[in-house]
């Protein structure tokens, strides 16, 4: 048996998968104070009820925001940086970018580590890796001491050009270590052996700024977990959409920083994989955020680097500059404030907006009856009609409608002039038009018409905004999968074990030394496959992945390429520049001419573990049909108040039924409009036909 657990800002969601294809589900409150607290106390429970014990499990997976949240709330660890002499502001010079060109008023974010906590060492290694100043001990000594007399309980280190060498960087650790070992340190040579000072020393700063935080909740919940007699793995989901063990997450937190927005992704993938969709584009709309991201030709978009902790709502890469940069692979997700706890409000101009604050679980939306006072998304789509008023998640959460109802009244309807049901449909249409810009921000701002795409929305909130949303864009068909508010908890048990290695090779391409540029290549084969045997996989289980780095010879940033082999010959080396040739004119609508010259930045290896077991195919599981029931629903100005059918998704069938149409489930409701069509396809997915009514 396995299980995955998904922490999110309003909702904790657990899924069990019995060898036999069984499956139970939770969906919880999650608590902020100690988000380990919610699966502490939800377990027993769920074990009990599948008359199991904890012993019975075999892996135990975790996505979790706790690296994030640390970061968004500015409480991770007290922090120092040791660096070169003379390199004491790389961290605050930064890029020179800034998000809002034209805002006066606008202030970079805080560094993660101020300016007092910012200390130098006599060293210098060259570009070539010869050391031109030798690292002074007793000078170093010296920082380390007074460093640890301030109370740092953090210290990363970023030397220049230890991407080459490393020899201080482990020097400077060593010290550390034996002088004051309770010190979290992280080395930039083993975080991203990468060149760019910049880069090297933010991902580094924030690998140390959270490792603390991660590594103490990493040991709190893998010792409740041995409470409740599991001693199966803990594996923490990474950014890049991999697992890595619990060990590993406390040492590299900075790659599990966005681990719950790739979850749903995987999950995502491996649907369209078994279905054969190849082009889809995913919304993750949980309590607090919306995520969307795209799949191509059944490929899932990555970034090499993002960006964390900024002002703005909407990430994209043509705005840069507003959080702290992460140089590390990731799945390419777009994130906006617009979640079911996102709080509607009206500005100085009494215009209505909403979000990015969030009620998230505490006090949670007004209609949560927990003490919230602000109206919400989730209140406004209550006072639609679109959610079941006899509560969420199998009516384990009772709803307080007439609170909805009057908080809706009082802060939005009121003050605008506005009925109560035209208001909370403004809040809803609100809310679709801003989780539109995430959409987009991956699809029409690269190039990529979305009309081609199916939307695939997950999420407890996903199925109720998504078919307006798939008019709004002009796309076809949504299509909701099986469990859609616990979907991001399924994605965690069809994750890879990865591992990712990125090592600077600095040539221009017809310059190469094939031997040493191979010699690099084997020397980072060896160094992966020796960290997953480390973990108890064998060799004959690992599958390598290679990619180049590349740009045409004076550009300042690069494209990274499928190598397809772990030793180049000078005719692979030419098949790359003609990959580069091509993915510059898709990226950027242009490519080099005739006798471009190409350079060689890095090299990136993944050693990557197959899982021998994917999610459980959900048509197994069976979706019993029940009493159809109906209820008020206001549909716009159009249609007004209809007299909707609710069904369950057991009740549809593979002919389409014509909306409206609302179908309760116990993690969600997916809200069908005048106009679409659903049905039910092979695989238990809510297949919808989007057309303009």
């Amino acid at each position: 048996m396995r299980l995955g657990i998904d922490i999110g800002g309003t909702f904790t969601d657990i899924v069990y998968v019995g060898d036999d294809g069984e499956v139970a589900t939770r969906k919880v409150l999650s608590s902020p104070d100690d988000y380990s607290r919610s699966i502490r106390e939800s377990l027993p429970g769920m074990f009990d009820e599948r008359a199991v014990s904890g012993a019975a499990l075999r892996e135990v997976i975790h996505g979790t925001t706790v690296a994030t949240n640390a970061i968004l709330e500015q409480r991770g660890a007290n922090t120092a940086l040791i660096t070169t002499k003379g390199f004491r502001d790389v961290l605050e010079l930064r890029r020179i970018r800034m998000p809002e060109l034209y805002n006066w008023h606008w202030d970079k974010p805080p560094d993660l580590v101020e300016r007092r906590l910012r200390f130098e060492v006599p060293e210098r290694i060259n570009a070539h890796g010869g050391v031109l100043t030798p690292l002074d001990h007793d000078a170093a000594a010296s920082v380390i001491d007074q460093i640890a007399s301030l109370g740092v309980e953090s210290i990363a280190i970023c030397l220049i050009n230890s991407y080459v060498n490393p020899a201080h960087e482990e020097l400077l650790a060593r010290m550390i270590a034996e002088r004051h070992p309770r010190i979290s340190v992280s080395v930039s040579s083993e975080i991203l052996r990468e060149v760019k000072e910049y880069e090297r020393t933010a991902t580094t700063v924030v690998n140390a700024y959270v490792a603390p935080i991660v590594g103490r909740y990493v040991d709190s919940l893998s010792q409740s977990l041995r409470d409740l007699n599991v001693r199966a793995p803990l594996m923490i989901m990474q950014s890049n959409g991999g697992v890595m063990t619990a060990r590993e997450s406390s040492r590299r937190p900075v790659y599990m920083i966005e681990s719950g927005p790739a979850a749903g992704v995987i999950a995502a993938h491996d649907l369209v994989s078994r279905q054969g969709i190849p082009n889809a584009i995913t919304l993750d709309m949980g309590g607090t955020t919306a995520k969307a991201s795209i799949i191509e030709d059944g490929a899932l978009s990555t970034a090499a680097e993002y960006e964390v902790g900024s002002s703005l709502s909407l990430v994209s890469r043509l705005i840069k500059g507003g959080g702290h940069l992460i140089r590390v692979p990731a799945i390419d997700v777009a994130e906006v404030g617009a979640g079911g706890g996102s709080i509607a409000w009206l500005d100085e101009g009494q215009a209505l907006n909403i979000g990015p604050h969030s009620a998230g679980a505490s006090p949670g939306p007004v209609c949560y009856d927990q003490g919230g006072t602000e109206t919400t998304n989730t209140d406004a789509n209550l006072v639609l009609g679109y959610i079941n008023p006899e509560g969420l998640v199998g009516g384990g959460l009772q709803l307080d409608r007439s609170k909805a109802q009057q908080c809706v009244e009082r802060q939005i309807a009121a003050p605008l002039g506005m009925s109560l049901l035209e208001a909370a449909y403004g809040i809803h249409l609100l809310a679709n038009s801003n989780m539109t810009r995430a959409v987009r921000a991956v699809s029409t701002e690269r190039g990529r018409d979305v009309r081609n795409f199916a939307l695939i929305a997950f999420g407890g909130a996903g199925p109720l905004h998504a078919c307006e949303m798939g008019l709004a864009l002009g796309m076809k068909e949504a299509v909701i999968p099986p469990y859609p508010g616990l979907f991001s908890a399924f994605g965690l048990l069809s994750a890879d074990i990865e591992h990712h290695y990125v090592q600077t090779y600095f040539k221009k391409t017809r310059e190469a030394d094939l031997e040493q540029l191979n010699a690099t290549i084997n020397r980072i084969e060896k160094h992966i496959v020796g960290l997953l045997t480390s973990q108890g996989f064998s060799e004959n289980e690992i599958d390598l992945h290679c990619y180049a780095d590349m740009r045409y010879s004076g550009q300042s940033y690069e494209l990274t390429i499928p190598v397809g082999s772990t030793r180049l010959s000078s005719d692979a080396i030419g098949r790359l520049e003609d990959a580069y040739d091509a993915e510059h004119e898709k990226t950027y609508g242009h490519k080099g001419g005739e006798g471009e010259d190409y350079t060689f930045v890095n090299f990136r290896l993944i050693g990557r573990v197959a899982r021998k077991s994917s999610t459980v195919a959900p048509s197994q599981n069976g979706f019993k049909p029940r009493q159809a029931g109906r209820r008020q629903a206001y549909f716009g100005p159009d249609h007004g108040l209809v007299d909707t059918a609710v069904l369950s998704r057991g009740d549809l069938e593979a002919d389409p039924r014509e909306g409206p149409l609302l179908i309760d489930e116990y993690d969600s409701t997916t809200v069908v409009p005048p106009g679409c069509s659903a049905w039910v396809d092979a695989h238990g997915n809510i297949r919808i036909g989007l057309r303009a009514p």
